[in-house]
């Protein structure tokens, strides 16, 4: 087979599909605009210390559990050293001055959240079965055959995760604790799917880990099987357009006027980046309208903490605090009360680390809180946008030392970074943390489909099907199975 594909963007969606086309024959170039290879997978260094810009955390990674499955399929187990979080306590979620520990184990759980909420046991497992079933309901999630490929049932589409949990229990506490994790997703109350909620809730409950070193090891070992496999993978090579003759795509052209040609195009970029690089017939303005009307999840700010050495004892749990209680707040902060909730964890160096080399501090902010610097470059926003990061700094590390007293201390130096940032490393729309807003009173209209009107232009990554490592790969299969069927990829997948 010489059929070439142009995977356009270099995130975890575009090489897991140049991954999988290169494997199955085809000559595959992938194009990335920055120097570095990888999308939210990249690290970047400061100081001799390493920090994670997007992938903190991933679950399911036990023998014969799902993401352990794909990560045989994509040959990256040998590259990937992993450090177990606390089987007991992986997220810690502190709300209002009480704090609630998620258990690795449907068992563990329902025991450690029944300890506080004892009369709610049958409701505690009564959850868990309902999340189970969701999961076991979406074939590829569960590795199964299907005819129809029908990814999700509908039923989970329609219904709000924040509906579920409430007709789960009545106790307004377990509620919160339940949806205590969000920042996961981005959910937003009545909107956000039962889907995403669950899917993400049997991952990491399955098992929970830090990639000791950092992520961009999976950029890395999946760029080299690229090459070995015949393809290339090239960074600073950002595409300006993507040219079109009456029925189909047949080139992309770089920033430096270079033209290459392909069969088939697949796009790991955002759905209106994508649009962006199209003057062709062939997209309806309709269409256009539509995905330019699409609503995005919020925005971060993060701190990303350098600490003294050999200073402050590793903490093996995620902690996820509420100064009140509700966790659905998201966006819609006052300014006065930001930050309202914050995540907090420590990054992984080695497998046997004993104390901390950094931290990453993360909590929601809105892209309009740095519209005025739009359009300003990296480096070049002036003193007060870093007065401004300087300011929002210091009232996140206010609000962690309240919750881990002792912190602020044992803190060398620390970096932050805005939406502004997000949206400039990353290219999603007004630094949106997971892209598209799914959302279950539109279902259709919030979904974003593989397929363009273009036939050989795909789209991957996590505008489609869902976000997070697991929900992108997933992705890259339903992406990559327009070219070779689902069912094989699923085949090799079960056979590896």
């Amino acid at each position: 087979m010489d059929k070439h594909v142009v995977v356009i963007g270099s995130g975890l969606g575009g090489l897991t599909c140049g991954y999988i086309l290169a494997k199955n024959g085809y000559r595959v170039s992938v194009l990335e605009k920055n120097a570095q290879l990888g999308g939210c997978l990249q690290n970047f260094v400061r100081h001799g210390v390493k920090f994670e810009t997007g992938m903190h955390y991933i679950g399911s990674m036990e023998e014969g559990q799902t993401l352990h499955r794909f990560f045989r399929y994509l040959s990256l187990l040998p590259h990937v050293k992993l450090r177990a979080l606390d089987r007991m306590a992986y997220d810690v979620i502190s709300i209002a001055g009480e704090r609630f520990s998620f258990a690795n184990g449907e068992e563990n759980f329902v025991e450690t959240l029944a300890q506080r909420f004892p009369s709610e046991r049958s409701n505690l497992q009564r959850y868990f079965q309902l999340i189970n079933g969701v999961a076991a309901s979406s074939p590829l999630y569960s590795l199964q055959y299907s005819s129809a490929i029908a990814l999700l049932n509908p039923a989970h589409i329609k219904r709000s995760a924040s509906e579920f949990i409430e007709s789960v229990t009545a106790n307004k506490l377990l509620q919160q604790a339940l949806a205590g994790n969000l920042p996961l997703y981005a959910g937003v109350k009545d909107k956000t799917p039962l889907y995403i909620h669950a899917l993400i809730t049997n991952f990491y409950n399955a098992s929970t880990y830090r990639i000791a070193g950092g992520s961009d090891v999976i950029a890395h070992a999946l760029v080299r099987s690229i090459r070995a496999m015949g393809g290339c993978a090239r960074a600073n090579a950002q595409v300006t357009g993507i040219k079109c003759d009456d029925s189909k795509a047949v080139s992309v052209v770089l920033k430096d006027g270079e033209e290459i040609t392909g069969d088939y195009f697949i796009s790991n970029m955002h759905p209106l980046r994508t649009l962006e690089l199209l003057d062709t017939h062939l997209i309806r303005k309709s269409y256009r309208q539509r995905i330019a009307g699409l609503q995005n999840t919020v925005s971060n700010f993060t701190v990303y903490i350098h600490f003294k050495k050999n200073s402050l004892p590793y903490f093996n749990s995620n902690l996820y605090h509420y100064n009140e209680p509700n966790v659905w707040e998201g966006g819609g902060y006052a300014q006065d009360k930001w930050p309202g909730s914050f995540l907090y964890m420590h990054l992984c160096s080695s497998v046997d680390q004993q104390h901390a080399d950094a931290a990453i501090l993360m909590t929601y902010m809105n892209f309009a809180d740095v519209a005025k610097w739009e359009g300003t470059r990296i480096g070049q926003r002036g003193e007060d946008y870093e007065a401004l990061k300087r300011k929002k700094a210091e009232l996140m590390l206010n609000e962690l030392e309240k919750q881990m007293p002792g912190t602020r201390a044992n803190i060398e130096r620390y970096y932050t970074s805005t939406p502004l940032t997000y949206r400039d490393y990353t290219g999603t729309e007004k630094g949106s943390m997971y892209g598209i807003l799914r959302d279950c009173t539109e279902p259709v209209q919030s979904m974003v489909s593989q397929r363009t009107k273009i036939s050989n232009l795909l789209q991957t990554g996590q505008n489609i099907n869902s976000h997070g490592i697991l929900g992108v790969i997933i992705g890259a299969i339903i992406t990559s199975g327009e070219l070779l069927g689902v069912n094989n990829i699923l085949k090799q997948i079960n056979d590896a």
